[in-house]
């Protein structure tokens, strides 16, 4: 029987993502002069809010030029690539999904920022890091699929350097009920761990980190998801969105996500943490 990890990993695999990302980048190249981080960034945001929601937890990050940040869960790379972009940070990703790391590594080298992002295959539950080598770390949507929060903190705390912030942007418990699937992280229940915001701070703060703040984002994911109903509605699905790596589901999962938000069972949360 396959592992947790190779499920949930399997889950995220299509085996066909680096062509369709190249035939939609090509089209959007045409149409578009956006820069090549920004064109791709409807495709590889791949939480809840997109870009807008990058750019609010990395602005919370307190992020330097020079700083060496870790990424976990990193998926195809688009976060990394943007604080590596926007505030001249290192980036190193580690993601469960083979495919993610091997595509979003040949977007790296194609947008020039090769030298600033590393994407490495690995779990976050076992960093491939030494103890206190990153000034910052982000969490984009991936906790939802880790049913030992305490080990997660555990591992990002012990590869923080004293004082280093971590910034982690989840799917998180808010209410009761059962769920809709699918959902973009998860077909079923059996490979989704969304947790509440207590058993989070908990976690957070019993590995050694002093949680700074709690904002809960139903708004912006309310928003998020209306914006992305009345697009495909207009036009249908743009040359390059998250529908190339939620699969043939995706407007099902995106309807369940908003629906599952909309009743008050869940929420994208921010929670801000420093190692003390």
């Amino acid at each position: 029987m396959a592992t947790m990890e190779a499920r949930v990993a399997e889950h995220y695999t299509s085996g066909a993502l680096q062509t369709a990302i190249s035939a939609g980048w090509k089209k959007l190249r045409a149409v578009s002069d956006a820069a090549p981080v920004d064109q791709l960034a409807g495709v590889d945001e791949f939480h809840i809010g997109g870009r807008p929601a990058t750019e609010m937890v990395c602005e919370r990050m307190e992020l330097a030029p020079g700083m060496k940040v870790l990424d976990v869960g990193c998926g195809l790379g688009g976060s990394a690539r943007f604080m590596a972009g926007r505030f001249g940070v290192d980036v190193e990703g580690v993601d469960l999904t083979p495919e993610f790391v091997k595509v979003g590594n040949e977007l790296t080298r194609e947008v020039g920022l090769d030298g600033k992002v590393r994407l490495v295959e690995g779990s976050a539950l076992a960093l491939p890091h030494e103890e206190g080598v990153f000034d910052r770390a982000s969490v984009f949507h991936v906790g939802m699929n880790i049913e030992d929060k305490h080990g997660l903190f555990a591992e990002i705390s012990r590869v923080l350097r004293p004082g280093g912030l971590l910034a982690v942007y989840d799917v998180m418990r808010v209410g009761e009920g059962a769920l809709d699937f699918p959902v973009a992280w998860a077909q079923d229940q059996s490979t989704s761990f969304v947790a509440s915001v207590a058993d989070y701070q908990e976690a957070a703060e019993l590995a050694g980190l002093s949680v700074q703040a709690i904002e809960k984002k139903k708004e912006l994911g309310l928003e998020f998801f209306a914006k992305m109903k009345a697009r495909m509605a207009q036009s249908g699905p743009p040359p390059l969105g998250l529908h190339i790596v939620m699969g043939k589901d995706a407007g099902v999962k995106a309807g369940n996500m908003a629906a599952n938000i909309t009743k008050g069972a869940i929420a994208p949360v921010l929670l801000l943490a420093r190692r003390g």
